[in-house]
């Protein structure tokens, strides 16, 4: 394709959004009623925000004025101090709202992070397989993503990350619960890499999009308490899977208030303000939705039980690790995954996306991210007895 005017070579090399580049594999295809498309390819919610949520924000729309104006660019005051409370109780630590930034989702919130901490030539090293809007903001700035592969339970290791430490490592990336493989971080391990971090002087980042979904009660660590904090540690949380906000794009940064000017940059120079809607009801659910957000937790876990059962009996596909809102399955086939997920669109009726979306080129080819959360559990049986039943 031949462009009028100049195009950013950072941008034309990004591949293109892997969500959206599976969904156009549904053009042209009919799903009969008796085998309807069953789709586990994006982790996100598909049902509105619980009615008494919506309700606060209807009468927000309605009666408050500054619910149509710019807010603060780092966020309104009263949800940072909400969050704030929050996060202090969650994980016995004490946060203080000015060491917290909201964003309009939690790809912001990372994009926001990575343009305070590191520039064009600098490196970031990421865990494979990576999520893969992270690898492509990376690219499209110019910074190189340094792999780390994962162990055969999809955790990495410090040791490992300490060997791909250069003189331009800005930072490591870490998600738990992962997306895109699900797999739970155990405390130990995100320690070690706080450890390393803080020795060798640059930042951890911690994408905790999908902890309210952790199989685990409690904090998952205790990083937040330790010493030299402020300036090592970076976590990033999400609105939309907690309170099903996507739509309304609310997410937040937690580091040193030393941080905080540079993000401000960024955000007013992107956004200038989150919606004020949206923030309204991420702070109204903080107070009011605990019970009802155990309640959305205590399903995911129920689908991940679901799909653990079901994928045991199809026969060859194999679960590598499952939580929060994902698996990372390996198929049996000689098939690489790309191209078996997009056979599997009409031939099966499934749409999944494959490995090779979540890894450097010429990897991934044997397994599938199956985002199993808006699934139920007869749902998510019927997709697995589909893949049993499927041959090349």
């Amino acid at each position: 394709m031949t462009h009028p005017t100049p195009v950013n070579p950072n941008i034309a090399a990004a591949f293109a959004p892997p969500v959206m580049e599976a969904r156009r594999w549904l053009q042209g295809v009919s799903f009969p009623a008796e085998r309807p498309l069953i789709n586990v390819s994006q982790a996100a919610p598909v049902d509105p925000p619980p009615e008494e949520l919506r309700r606060v924000m209807a009468d927000a729309a309605l009666n408050r004025a500054d619910a149509h104006l710019y807010g603060p660019v780092l966020g309104n005051t009263d949800l940072r101090d909400t969050l704030a409370q929050s996060w202090s109780r969650f994980y016995g630590a004490s946060v203080g709202p000015e060491r917290i930034a909201i964003t309009q989702g939690c790809n912001q919130a990372f994009c926001a992070t990575i343009s305070t901490i590191a520039a064009a030539g600098d490196e970031i090293i990421l865990p494979v397989p990576w999520y893969f809007n992270h690898k492509m903001w990376l690219d499209m700035q110019g910074i190189a993503a340094v792999p780390l592969t994962c162990g055969p339970d999809m955790v990495p290791r410090a040791d490992d990350a300490a060997a791909l430490i250069s003189d331009r490592t800005r930072a490591i990336v870490l998600i738990s619960p992962n997306n895109p493989t699900g797999a739970e971080y155990p405390a130990e391990t995100l320690a070690a890499f706080f450890d390393l971090a803080k020795a060798r002087g640059i930042a951890l980042i911690v994408d905790e999009t999908y902890r309210d979904f952790d199989s685990r009660d409690g904090a998952p660590h205790d990083l937040l308490g330790r010493d030299g904090a402020e300036d090592v540690l970076i976590q990033l949380y999400s609105f939309s899977k907690a309170f099903r906000l996507t739509g309304h794009r609310v997410g937040a940064v937690l580091t040193g208030a030393a941080r905080m000017a540079e993000l401000e940059k960024f955000l007013d120079t992107v956004a200038i303000s989150t919606s004020q809607i949206g923030q309204i009801g991420a702070e109204w659910g903080l107070r009011n939705l605990s019970d009802w957000l155990a309640g959305e937790r205590a399903e995911i876990l129920s689908r991940r039980a679901a799909m653990q059962d079901a994928m045991a009996q199809t026969g060859g596909w194999d679960i590598v690790s499952a939580g929060a809102y994902f698996a990372w399955v390996e198929h049996p086939f000689r098939i690489p995954s790309n191209e078996l997920a997009q056979r599997l669109v009409p031939e099966a009726g499934i749409l999944m996306l494959p490995g090779t979306m979540f890894m450097p080129e010429g990897r991934g080819k044997q397994h599938l991210r199956v985002a199993y959360a808006n699934a139920d559990s007869a749902g998510i049986r019927a997709m697995a007895q589909r893949l049993a039943d499927w041959q090349p």
